[in-house]
């Protein structure tokens, strides 16, 4: 992310129940959002970490991985014309326009 924040679109922060209390992660949390508020990155939060990982997919034969913090680049400026990514930029406008700095977003169970 600090190597070429120009092409990260978004960055997404997953927790669930099992992780709120950890101030580590809660700490790091901060950090990325700090670093995201300074360089325009939009960033929201999702409150179903299995979920996430299941939209985002995993590898069966490896060990699962960190879905904690996930980045969304953008390799060139014609990926904003994609309608999903596009979509989510404008709830995040519109989420900071009525003070919440982090949008929340809870996945569809299932």
């Amino acid at each position: 992310m600090n190597v070429d924040p120009d092409n990260v679109a978004f960055c997404v922060l997953a927790t669930d129940e099992e992780y709120e209390c950890d101030i580590a992660l809660q700490i790091h949390f901060t950090l990325i959002q700090a670093f995201c508020f300074d360089n325009d990155i939009n960033i929201v939060r999702v409150n179903d970490i299995e979920c996430l990982v299941g939209i985002v997919g995993t590898d069966e034969s490896e060990a699962p991985k960190d879905a904690h913090c996930i980045l969304v680049t953008s390799p060139n400026v014609d990926s904003w014309k994609d309608p999903a990514l596009d979509k989510l930029r404008l709830f995040c406008e519109e989420s900071c326009g009525m003070y919440e700095w982090v949008p929340t977003i809870t996945p569809p169970p299932g």
